[in-house]
């Protein structure tokens, strides 16, 4: 239990100073109990906002980024976190992206405030499933299935191998790639060593999560215990 402005403040609903107004303005019960004491001490799940119960106190989500797009909390022009409801975007802690797309870049991206669950899913080490959609400028051969399965390609200024990846050619300049790291660049890299070049870039998924039935800009929660 904690007072009711500790959790409307760390949700995004209000800051703490302006919880007396919140309640003013907005009904918020306590076990089915409007109530207008900003100290009063409740459990998270006995308190409802106009007759919703709060957002989880950690959450996941699943945001289709289009392209344009920069994750960042502090970059000029069009910010991922603009996508997100107010009160989102206003949680402490932050909710911020896991792992990055570029700002070229569209489709799945995961955002959590959760500093665990956002580096056990962006650590190297877990080998978490990303799948891309990419157009390439030039027609690619069959061989670079092998050459991405093998795990050794040495990519410029960089001393560790990557790791196997799978290639699936669609058609001649169309293919999807899957990958377990999330290396600075690493796709358009691993087509540039084999001399080609990526035009455009979407990721299909992340983890075993897809963003099919997601509009571009379109995001969901996702049972954060899944995970």
């Amino acid at each position: 239990m904690k007072r009711l402005d500790a959790y409307l403040s760390s949700l995004g609903y209000c800051s703490r100073s302006e919880a007396k107004l919140f309640l003013k303005k907005n009904i918020v019960t306590v076990n089915d109990k409007r109530v207008f004491n900003t100290s009063i001490k409740a459990k998270h799940e006995d308190i409802k906002v106009n007759d919703e119960v709060l957002d989880d106190e950690k959450i996941l989500i699943l945001l289709h980024k289009p392209k344009d797009y920069i994750c960042s909390h502090n970059d000029a022009g069009k910010l991922i976190y603009s996508l997100l409801p107010q009160r989102l975007q206003n949680r402490n802690p932050k909710v911020s992206t896991i792992g990055r797309l570029d700002i070229d870049t569209s489709g799945a991206i995961l955002l959590t405030d959760d500093g665990e669950l956002n580096h056990r899913l962006s650590s190297p080490k877990n080998s978490v499933k990303k799948q891309y959609l990419a157009s390439l400028a030039d027609d690619i051969d069959s061989s670079a299935i092998e050459i991405f399965a093998k795990g050794d390609i040495l990519l410029n200024s960089e001393t560790k191998p990557l790791k196997p990846a799978k290639l699936e050619i669609i058609d001649s300049k169309t293919v999807k790639l899957e990958i377990v790291e999330g290396r600075y660049h690493q796709v358009k890299r691993m087509f540039a060593y084999l001399g080609n070049k990526v035009l455009s870039l979407h990721r299909i998924s992340f983890a075993d999560f897809s963003v099919d039935d997601l509009k571009e800009g379109e995001f969901k929660f996702l049972d954060f215990n899944r995970n």
